[in-house]
């Protein structure tokens, strides 16, 4: 038996589909020294019978049954029975490359990590999407020190908020629990984790998969999606009061964030019928305007939607249609994407 036991939260709800294959993918790791708490969220379905005929069969597996409460409270109860030196989030539809847990704990002792974080793939039920912009699959591990991790969660892009498929010291998320009651809970989260962080570390190799449901955000929108503007502002005070340098990064990620939303609240008008949505997101932008003005700095793009908002918001919304029309017939370049893997 492995020396360092791992302990895995799986919150279960509504995902009798899917949590098969995602607990499957936990219990045939290669690194069997686990502890694998699954949390049934209240799920309606059968998944709290199917996660109890898998403690029946893996005694590794302890099973959990509460009243619905959300992804947080189901992860903040989980975590609260973790035994584990190291601990990683699973939410009920993803699931693992076998050897991850492995090929994580051995680079977290390598390099004496806090974190490690692993790349995956977006899955989708016939195709993955792998998002190679940034690192190559063969690539090696980058390590990052507290002030460079902290500017790399703010970009957001080789960083993502995003608690699972990362591997932590049990002692860093002690005494930080999710909030709940929330869409986007990572958000909230991520940044007070990576304040205790000195060593992160991240593997390149896709380890892990990161279903998409058939959904999308624009045909399932609804004012809870603008709990992630909720959670960027309070990242703003934290970065303004811990990490003052990178303020301008972190107030233009805001930016693009609330002008995405306020074209989502446009296109799905019934969830804003009085516009008192928009409004807010209006009344910040022009409140803030020297700051935002500020942030952009030589991001011309940015710079120009953030003028064209001020002025009227439509024509910010017409300046992004120009724009996406141009690179339809190549007269402008298309950004890159990501590499698509058919099944």
């Amino acid at each position: 038996m492995e020396p360092h036991k791992i302990s895995v939260v799986v919150p279960i709800f509504k995902v009798e589909k899917y949590l098969n294959r995602c607990v499957d993918s936990i219990i045939n790791q290669t690194y069997s020294n686990l502890e694998i708490i699954l949390v049934d969220d209240g799920s309606p379905d059968a998944c709290g019978m199917i996660a109890e005929e898998y403690a029946v069969s893996d005694d590794r597996i302890k099973v959990f049954h509460k009243k619905n409460g959300g992804l947080s409270d189901a992860r903040n109860f989980g975590i609260q029975y973790v035994t584990g030196e190291f601990i990683l989030f699973v939410d009920s539809d993803d699931w693992l490359e076998k050897t991850m847990i492995e090929k994580m704990i051995n680079i977290s002792l390598s390099y004496n990590a806090d974190v490690v974080q692993s790349a995956f793939y977006y899955a989708y039920e016939d195709y993955l999407l792998f998002d190679n912009r940034y690192y190559q699959k063969d690539d090696p591990p980058i390590v990052l020190d507290n002030i460079s991790l902290m500017t790399e969660l703010v970009v957001n892009e080789r960083v993502k908020n995003f608690a699972w498929g990362k591997l932590y010291k049990t002692e860093i998320i002690k005494g930080i629990p999710f909030k709940k009651g929330v869409l986007f809970e990572d958000v909230f989260w991520a940044h007070q984790v990576i304040q205790r962080v000195n060593i992160y570390v991240i593997l390149n190799q896709p380890l892990c998969f990161y279903f998409q449901r058939g959904d999308s955000i624009v045909s399932s929108y609804n004012p809870k999606n603008l709990d992630i503007i909720k959670g960027l502002k309070e990242r703003q005070c934290f970065i303004e009061e811990f990490y003052k340098g990178l303020s301008d990064e972190s107030y233009k990620v805001l930016l693009k964030t609330m002008l995405i939303h306020y074209n989502l609240l446009l296109i799905n008008r019934k969830e804003d019928k009085i516009g008192l949505y928009k409004k807010e997101i209006r009344v910040y932008i022009k409140e803030n305007h020297h700051k935002f003005e500020k942030s952009v700095g030589n991001d011309n793009h940015l710079k120009m939607q953030l003028i064209l908002f001020s002025i009227h918001p439509y024509f910010n919304i017409l300046f992004l249609f120009l724009k996406k029309l141009l690179r339809k017939f190549k007269i402008v370049p298309t950004p890159l994407g990501l590499e698509k893997i058919d099944l």
